[in-house]
């Protein structure tokens, strides 16, 4: 059983940075998904893919995964870069 910690990123679609404070741990799959016969969504039998523990801190995420013997990876966050630019400069 492994799982990723990763710090939840900001949202596209908007410039507010609500929440991004938290770290997430999922499980990765343990099998891949195949097409349901029937309706020809795909799914699969493991159900932790459904499962996403939150919490306030990387140290929190990796204390909860030791004590748990889950194996884990931490996905760093990536760096923000700003394009600071005037708005004068769309019309040049």
């Amino acid at each position: 059983m492994t799982a990723r910690i990763y710090q939840r990123p900001q949202s596209a679609m908007t410039s507010g940075r609500a929440l991004t404070d938290r770290w997430i741990l999922e499980y990765d799959p343990a099998e891949a998904k195949r097409p349901d016969p029937l309706t020809g969504w795909a799914g699969s039998g493991d159900t932790r893919q459904q499962l996403q523990l939150k919490f306030g801190s990387c140290e929190a995420a990796k204390a909860y995964a030791e004590r748990n013997a889950i194996e884990y990876a931490i996905v760093p966050t990536p760096t923000r870069t700003l394009k600071i630019q005037a708005y004068a400069d769309n019309f040049r």
